[in-house]
């Protein structure tokens, strides 16, 4: 039931964007592709329904990504349809009514077309500046301004106390070998039936005791053994290797939600200093009662990406 509620009020939201656009100019939709390449998929009473119509649908629905191809021989693509046809005879049938003409629903009309018309001038914006050149040039950057950091590879003996921790390292030195002593004599589940080996850690995320006992210390080294909070431990060190660095395709998401954000803001902000917007209503009033906000929360400022000297910084 909820399933069905949520598609029915999806088709009533979309139908209205559909009565939006019919509104704008009132003129029956012709058979010139909108775009090149475009096909008509259905007709509704005459009028033409697109794939990018469809596409466009599914992109708002978040069943593809922006410029993702959906195949016209799919069921989603079939599901997308029925759906914009719904659409569409909703919408004809509100004009039908008349139901266009009633001033609540002019102004229903009237914001539905400026989040449409706004979605299009941040597309056109974001689309000038979100390219692959600027895809590389904040990789490089980012590449640039990234400390690298080690990757530590080390296995590890748990004894419940210090001196079993020191008869572990007695049979060590007498030619025991690591592995087969975890096995038999640590404590920690996680790691003993693995040969006592951790999964490979960067230098900052090492607990405190671990840090401080392995920081000199050189590949093929046994340290310890040190107190910790699971117990008494003996390390060996098996590598140091520098941690590689994110590749650009597993940046590139983050990399256009930066670019996108930042032009995003960049237009809006001059907007606004080249409008004049003027509030009718004061400031918020706090409510008996609620929460209020930490003196140590971070000024709206600081919540926007980081600037670097020679202009925008890459995301961290």
């Amino acid at each position: 039931m909820k399933a069905s509620f949520a598609k029915a009020r999806r088709i009533a939201c979309a139908g209205l964007c559909v009565l939006v656009l019919s509104a704008c100019g009132n003129k029956k939709t012709t058979a010139i592709p909108p775009q090149p390449g475009d096909r008509a998929v259905a007709t509704v009473n005459g009028a033409v329904v697109w794939a990018s119509d469809v596409k466009r649908e599914a992109v708002a629905q978040g069943l593809i990504g922006p410029g993702e191809p959906l195949d016209t021989s799919s069921v989603s693509f079939r599901q997308v349809l029925d759906e914009v046809v719904d659409q569409k005879l909703l919408a004809t049938e509100a004009v039908r009514r008349r139901l266009d003409k009633d001033p609540a629903v002019q102004r229903r009309l009237a914001a539905a077309r400026d989040r449409v018309l706004g979605d299009i001038v941040l597309e056109s914006a974001v689309g000038k500046v979100v390219n692959e050149d600027a895809i590389n040039g904040l990789y490089a950057e980012m590449l640039k301004n990234t400390k690298a950091s080690q990757e530590i590879g080390l296995r590890q003996i748990v004894a419940p106390t210090q001196a079993e921790a020191e008869q572990v390292k007695v049979l060590l030195a007498g030619g025991a070998t690591f592995e087969a002593l975890a096995a038999e004599r640590s404590r920690d589940e996680n790691t003993r039936f693995q040969g006592g080996a951790l999964p490979p850690l960067t230098e900052d995320l090492l607990p405190a005791g671990y840090a401080a006992a392995l920081k000199d210390a050189k590949p093929g080294q046994v340290v310890g053994p040190f107190k910790t909070s699971t117990g008494w431990v003996i390390v060996r060190l098996d590598e140091r290797r520098q941690e590689p660095p994110i590749t650009r395709e597993a940046a590139r998401p983050q990399i256009i939600r930066f670019l996108t954000f930042d032009q995003v803001k960049d237009l809006v902000l001059d907007l606004r200093r080249r409008a004049k917007v003027r509030s009718l209503i004061g400031p918020p009033q706090a409510l008996p009662g609620a929460p209020t906000e930490p003196a140590s929360a971070p000024a709206a400022a600081a919540l926007s990406p980081p600037t670097a000297a020679a202009g925008k910084a890459a995301p961290q």
